[in-house]
């Protein structure tokens, strides 16, 4: 297997590794033993909604970075070129969007608090990995064209 093919198998197993565990599992162990009530049927459109979004959104981001990149959202694995279509003329962290977004979305259909401050936690742990890792690795390996990319595109969504 070479090429775009092997890139989303590497993608599907980081995805099932960080995000699965991230905003699958560790939701799942904070809710495991907490009471289930139905939410209201606003809420949970609204949180169906949200997740849906969020799990959407991630496996175009995933596509985008194994077809167009040849690499994974792995910082071991990271692709070959500058990813900047699909989502990512509109953020530059798509992922993290999407990644927050299904944790959203859990909490609003759990109702859950504590899910939310997790969800916040997680994002503090994403801008400071944007920030101090992510963005100078990029600027280091694609110079030029990330300056002009991270000068015309927003970090986060606005």
């Amino acid at each position: 297997m070479r090429g775009k093919a092997w890139a989303l198998a590497r993608t599907a197993v980081f995805t099932v590794f960080v995000p699965g565990t991230v905003a699958g599992y560790l939701p799942y162990a904070i809710l495991r033993n907490a009471g289930w009530d139905s939410p209201p049927v606003v809420i949970w459109c609204a949180a169906v909604l949200v997740l849906s979004f969020g799990l959407a959104l991630y496996l175009v981001c995933a596509w985008r970075f194994s077809v167009d990149g040849l690499g994974t959202p792995a910082p071991i694995d990271p692709p070959r070129t500058l990813v900047a279509r699909g989502p990512y003329r509109f953020t530059r962290n798509p992922m993290y969007v999407a990644v927050l977004a299904v944790i959203a979305g859990e909490a609003l259909l759990a109702r859950s608090t504590t899910l939310a401050v997790y969800g916040v936690a997680v994002f503090a742990f994403f801008f400071a990995f944007v920030v101090l890792y992510e963005e100078p690795v990029l600027s280091a390996k694609f110079g030029g064209a990330y300056d002009a990319y991270r000068a015309a595109v927003p970090r986060w969504v606005l």
